[in-house]
């Protein structure tokens, strides 16, 4: 691959604002030294395209941009009509600026097409973060905003949402992590429990030992080592603050 193209979009993406639109222009520039517009040159309906990302685009960082454009398109498909409400949910939640918004509108505008395929997305996304399950619950938590952004999640969102997080590979204790968050109210404060995914009931030692995995999945510096996106290392930094929180909270009301 001709590496100038790569480092004209980098440059592009990086006055996009943001390392995920950093992300994406480093993907856009990829697809313009190959000549792939007005298309990509690679389809969004499944039928094993996500499996070939990796060769395609070359980075980890471009496959986790494009699966992301891609679940978020299709997420907003799957009840029928993508509504403005659920494009400017995906833009806020992945902090895309206006001057981004052309570009990676190509990439959602093939993805959206049709919601088939999204299954394939969400199993690389998956197997290419399988050690860094908390970046991948956020990932689900900011879909989960914008299937909520026009309203109460449907059937059809439930049923993408859920299969989304099989393919991510988290266990049921982060499903509920994430279901329980994005249903609480934003004036609720939330229960320790809930952010650990376990029952009140929960034994002291049930409790400690998932302190200690969610410290480990997301500590900054070792998300970083791992080669996390720079906008997810910054967003575990608040998450680890919460985590010692809550940890907190409930060795003071058990008297640990």
């Amino acid at each position: 691959m001709n590496v100038l193209g790569k480092i004209i979009g980098g440059v592009a993406g990086f006055a996009m604002g943001g390392p995920f639109g950093a992300i994406l222009g480093a993907t856009l520039g990829h697809a313009a030294d190959t000549g792939l517009p007005p298309k990509f040159g690679f389809s969004f309906d499944g039928q094993s395209n996500a499996a070939s990302l990796a060769a395609r685009l070359g980075t980890r960082d471009q496959v986790f941009a494009v699966c992301i454009v891609a679940l978020a398109a299709k997420l907003a498909k799957c009840d029928g009509t993508v509504k403005r409400s659920e494009i400017d949910a995906f833009r806020q939640v992945f902090r895309i600026p206006p001057e981004a918004v052309r570009d990676i509108g190509r990439l959602f505008d093939e993805a959206r097409d049709s919601a088939d395929g999204f299954e394939e997305f969400a199993d690389r996304l998956g197997r290419l973060f399988a050690d860094n399950r908390g970046m991948l619950e956020d990932v689900l938590a900011a879909l989960f905003t914008i299937a909520r952004a026009d309203g109460p999640a449907n059937n059809a969102e439930a049923t993408f949402l859920s299969r989304t997080a099989t393919g991510f590979g988290l266990d049921q204790n982060g499903w509920n992590r994430v279901r329980n968050a994005a249903a609480r109210p934003a004036s609720v404060e939330p229960s320790p429990y809930d952010l650990f995914g376990l029952p009140p009931s929960a034994a002291d030692d049930d409790i400690r030992a998932r302190w200690k995995q969610l410290m480990r999945e997301n500590h900054p510096d070792g998300l970083a080592a791992r080669g996390v996106p720079a906008e997810f290392v910054a967003r575990a930094t608040e998450k680890v603050a919460r985590i010692n929180a809550a940890w907190d909270r409930i060795k003071r009301e058990r008297g640990l």
